[in-house]
């Protein structure tokens, strides 16, 4: 094969540098794994609070909800690797670790029931049908305990706020940071190869996009 021909072919089987992944379907048309119709609707309410959109992506656009909802699916929703034997004394100071019975995703189905059952009575409407500033305010009260939950659930706040945050700054691969938004939103440049170059160089902004562990660039 001569060198133009060889060339060509290596050409045509070149992946191109800046090829992503089919666009996932709206997050409308998404059927959630774990999460209920009801659950799912506060859940997609209460990310957008967490990581408001704006200028720059936030949650939703990140697909947040998605990344919980695998989660909660998941080993994390079943604690499988978190010793659950108890002793479990619920109302212990928070310091002393996680003392609830329940696991990541008890707490959320039973905390988010909790929640839409007090806004209910508080404001005659579960919290995804409040106005945004009645959410704000609800949303709140919760994160100051002001929510009336027994002690097995007064960790939903802490936990729905850390998995949006994992949510948004986690590898794509796990359902959320669409696109690498978290990533290119702080410019985090991902899972590249190699920063030899830019060892040396301090208090420069780095140039270059994210790349997933996938290979998607941003």
């Amino acid at each position: 094969m001569g060198g133009g021909a060889g060339a060509a072919a290596l050409t045509a089987m070149a992946v191109p540098l800046h090829a992503q992944s089919p666009e996932p379907e709206p997050l409308e048309n998404y059927a959630p794994e774990y999460f209920t119709a009801e659950e799912w609707q506060f859940v997609m309410s209460a990310t957008a609070l967490l990581i408001p959109s704006g200028p720059t992506p936030g949650a939703i656009e990140a697909r947040v909800p998605v990344f919980i909802d695998l989660q909660l699916a998941s080993g994390f929703g079943s604690a499988d690797d978190w010793y659950m034997a108890g002793p479990h004394i619920a109302d212990a100071d928070p310091l002393l670790g996680w003392q609830s019975p329940l696991t990541p995703a008890e707490i959320y189905r039973e905390g988010i029931a909790a929640v839409n059952a007090w806004c209910e009575q508080t404001h005659e409407a579960p919290f995804a049908d409040l106005l945004p500033q009645t959410q704000q305010e609800v949303m709140t009260a919760l994160s100051e305990d002001e929510v009336p939950l027994p002690p097995e659930l007064r960790g939903l706040f802490d936990l729905l706020l850390q998995n949006t945050k994992e949510g948004f700054f986690a590898d794509p691969k796990y359902g959320g940071n669409h696109r690498m938004a978290g990533w290119t939103h702080i410019g985090f440049p991902g899972a590249r190869a190699s920063f030899l170059e830019w060892v040396d160089k301090h208090n420069v902004p780095y140039p270059l996009g994210p790349v997933a562990i996938s290979g998607e660039r941003g």
